[in-house]
């Protein structure tokens, strides 16, 4: 299966309008931002085409559950099996903590599940199904 490992990536915010006009600035692009409930997420620019190659990602505020740190970005990683429950099963006995069960996003998007690996780091999966 030729699948890209890295499928997306949240970089958290406290201040959107602030965090937007730095990456549209240095990187010469135009975030869009939409809210989702409590959630506001700012969207870097990502090709459609499924012969895009890389990941794309998006700015997120959500103070409840992201905080700007020095411990770097959420990545998400997309399920080699096409069913995130998979890998999910697989966590804890490698040794890691499950911190979120696999979880319906939307009919359109799929589900996401978030771990904690060996090193203490908080990752994500996701997977269509």
């Amino acid at each position: 299966m030729d699948l890209q490992m890295i499928g997306w990536f949240e970089i958290p915010v406290l201040d959107m309008d602030r965090a937007v006009n730095f990456y549209n600035e240095v990187f010469q692009i135009d975030i869009k931002v939409q809210q989702f409930g409590p959630t506001t997420m700012g969207w870097f620019p990502f090709a459609e085409s499924k012969n895009a190659t890389g990941a794309s990602g998006s700015l997120i505020h959500n103070p409840e559950h992201y905080k700007p740190s020095d411990q770097g970005a959420l990545v998400y990683f997309n399920s080699r099996s096409g069913d995130l429950a998979v890998e999910l099963n697989r966590i804890e006995a490698a040794g890691g903590k499950i911190l979120k069960p696999k979880t319906h996003i939307s009919e359109e998007h799929g589900y996401m599940a978030l771990f904690k690996d060996v090193e203490g780091n908080r990752v994500a999966l996701y997977s269509s199904k």
